[in-house]
């Protein structure tokens, strides 16, 4: 009779495992589809300016007030008709400030940095522009022409630039710009001589996305 019994209990144990082994077994297959992850949050600018398009993939799962303070001013058609204002080739071109004339738009206020969001400065990164004040950036930005690791976030040494996106299309277009030629005007330095204008920016809905890919 203990005989029949351990071997019932044996055969239970047998097959709980079984069961166990399956369920694991799935559970992995899941993890291969991809099935339980959080899908990474990002959003697509298109910025059409007179030297051509450029598109920026939006982070906003790393930098998610840069992202939507971004998404803001461009909603509100802030961007529309404003200026690459400092352009210098091998480092950056930086807009978002300026209208043709040089006259200052005036914006929201100020953002907190997110630069230790662990995104670099990497050459076609876009990056928000601020002063000294670590936490003064409103609607200026600069898309990195190079590898700029002397404006990355290092702790206890640099407060860095926050970066919040990238180009993913019309990098041919960055590389035009931060050609220009350029002089002092109105006090500024590095003014493109013809000006490089950003005559729309826009949002790119799920249909537009689909165009993309095409």
């Amino acid at each position: 009779m203990i005989r029949k019994i351990s071997l019932v209990l044996l055969l239970v144990v047998f097959l709980f495992a079984g069961v166990v082994l399956a369920a694991d077994n799935d559970n992995d297959a899941n993890h291969s589809k991809g099935e339980g992850k959080a899908e990474h949050k990002t959003v697509k600018v298109k910025l059409e300016t007179n030297m051509g398009d450029i598109i920026l993939e939006l982070d906003a799962d790393k930098a998610p007030i840069t992202v939507e303070n971004f998404l803001r001013y461009t909603n509100e058609k802030f961007y529309d008709g404003v200026i690459f204002h400092r352009v210098i080739k091998g480092f950056m071109i930086q807009g978002g400030g300026f209208e043709a004339s040089m006259k200052r738009k005036e914006t929201h206020e100020p953002i907190k940095n997110e630069a230790s969001n662990g995104l670099k400065n990497d050459r076609g990164t876009i990056s928000m522009a601020r002063t000294s004040n670590p936490d003064s950036a409103t609607a200026q930005f600069f898309i990195n022409h190079k590898n700029n690791n002397s404006l990355n976030y290092v702790k206890g040494r640099s407060p860095g630039y926050a970066v919040f996106g990238k180009v993913i299309k019309g990098i041919d277009v960055v590389d035009k710009i931060a050609t220009t030629k350029t002089r002092t005007y109105k006090g500024m330095r590095d003014v493109p001589v013809e000006p490089v204008i950003i005559k729309k920016a826009t949002v790119i809905k799920d249909t537009e996305k689909e165009e993309e890919k095409k």
